[in-house]
């Protein structure tokens, strides 16, 4: 059995100012549980702002189910092994309720709002079911659930005009970095996913929110800003009714004690010469783009309907490349998509030779039910889809290697993230976004989790970095 992301505080940041601690004193809470957040920054965010919304309320967090009053999981529905983990991280709470470990369970996000009654067909023993945009009444439900109240079990709340408040969260993820959600949903019509039934239209949140909320990161000791969304590079045009993502960075750049601000989910629609220059001018926006292609063939993306072809993706590489200094870019692929052929598959392998991705990501196409790919013809065999995956990484991890090679004898601002013993630390340098890319491993003494630190890299270790700290 794998180890369950149980919510555990001991390491955590600090809480955001309005928000009362409820892990130091027990005194008075109106209960205790346990959290499980699955799946992607996006959803984390939410996590943590049910976390803040529970400890303002009264309940307090606990690290072990066992013995809580209850359990929350936050699930993920993107695709189906994403799926199948919810599913196991539900039944393994679920027999804890059965031995009398913990007093109920309840259900949130993506799941519940990809499958709707389904989750309460499979599994009748949940206590609660919450989907995506609940998320603010969480305390309530949590109210119902200890109160042994049995009516409105599911609350499901439709996705919002105006994007939702995420500040005043209890942060799970180091005090020295922290996600930033800029809107919510996603108007792309991808053929193959099934982000928009759950998550709704786009909806971006104001510049002025955003900027506070990063003020408020800020004064908790956040260093690293991540920024995510469903679609980066459509920020603002539902709102401002133009893409507004450079206002944005503008603003952000002008927020002190923030070192880093990273960019992740970059549709490749929508790079404006203004938002590259905002990006290789700035002093603290990172040269690391996190910008999803998903394939190369114009056939195959058209069938995907990502609004691209090869051409413009390649002068989009090559301009971002050409303009932005020392640039890391970081990819995902979609191999084995219905109809791609062997010759479709060779492309994608030459383009990915040729491109030289630092950073690289493939998953198999998954049938998405209630997605517009299910009915396309030529769906491919499983076994084929892995076989295309595992050779493209085959392919990916020489040119990763490659790249770490190259950075031998460079010195390099280390941010560190944790001590692993005596004399070593582990941390990131820009080209690494935190669970998803390498480290550093760095030797050296007295450092400081959340300090930056000059450190020669010496060695890789696979896809991670040895260094010694500068004197």
């Amino acid at each position: 059995m794998t180890q369950l992301p149980i919510i555990d505080l001991t390491n955590a940041a600090p809480v955001s100012p309005s928000v009362d601690s409820q892990t130091e004193n027990d005194k008075g809470s109106k209960g205790t549980y346990a959290f499980v957040s699955l799946g992607c920054p996006k959803n984390l965010v939410d996590s943590e702002k049910m976390l803040g919304t529970l400890a303002v309320d009264g309940y307090t967090l606990t690290a072990d189910p066992k013995g809580s009053d209850f359990v929350i999981v936050n699930t993920c529905g993107f695709i189906d092994s994403s799926r199948k983990e919810s599913f196991e991280v539900i039944e393994e709470m679920l027999d804890l309720k059965r031995q009398g470990e913990t007093g109920g369970v309840i259900v949130a996000g993506c799941l519940p709002e990809r499958i709707g009654g389904e989750l309460r067909e499979r599994l009748p023993e949940i206590d609660h079911v919450v989907g995506v945009f609940g998320r603010d009444e969480i305390a309530k439900v949590a109210d119902r659930l200890v109160g042994n109240i049995n009516e409105q079990r599911d609350l499901f709340r439709p996705a919002p005009v105006r994007a939702m408040d995420d500040r005043a969260r209890l942060r799970i993820t180091p005090s020295h970095y922290a996600y930033l959600k800029i809107s919510e949903g996603c108007n792309r019509t991808c053929t193959f996913c099934s982000i928009p039934s759950m998550r709704g239209k786009h909806v971006t949140k104001p510049i002025e929110e955003i900027v506070t909320e990063a003020e408020e990161l800020a004064a908790d000791g956040v260093k690293e800003l991540i920024l995510v969304a469903q679609d980066t590079t459509y920020y603002g045009m539902d709102l401002y009714g133009e893409v507004r993502l450079t206002a944005l960075l503008a603003e952000l750049e002008k927020v002190e004690g923030i070192d880093w601000i990273r960019l992740m989910y970059l549709y490749p629609v929508n790079f404006t010469d203004a938002l590259i220059d905002q990006i290789a001018n700035s002093q603290k926006i990172l040269p690391y783009l996190d910008m999803p292609l998903q394939h190369i063939n114009s056939k195959v993306l058209k069938r995907m309907q990502r609004r691209v072809d090869r051409e413009k993706t390649f002068e989009l590489v090559a301009k971002l490349r050409q303009r932005i200094p020392n640039l890391v870019l970081r990819t995902t692929f979609v191999v084995g998509f219905p109809g791609e052929t062997e010759e479709q598959f060779e492309e994608l392998r030459e383009f990915v030779k040729e491109m030289k991705f630092q950073r690289m990501g493939v998953f198999p196409y998954s049938i998405e039910p209630g997605t517009p790919a299910v009915k396309l013809d030529g769906h491919l065999p499983e076994e084929v889809k892995i076989q295309r995956q595992e050779t493209l990484m085959a392919d990916q991890q020489q040119i990763a290697f490659e790249y770490g090679e190259s950075l031998i004898g460079y010195e390099l601002d280390v941010l560190i993230d944790e001590q692993i013993e005596e004399g070593l630390w582990q941390g990131r340098c820009f080209a690494d976004a935190p669970e998803i890319d390498g480290t550093v491993f760095v030797r050296g003494e007295n450092l400081t989790v959340g300090e930056y630190v000059p450190t020669e890299i010496v060695a890789i270790q696979d896809y991670d970095l040895v260094g010694q700290a500068a004197e």
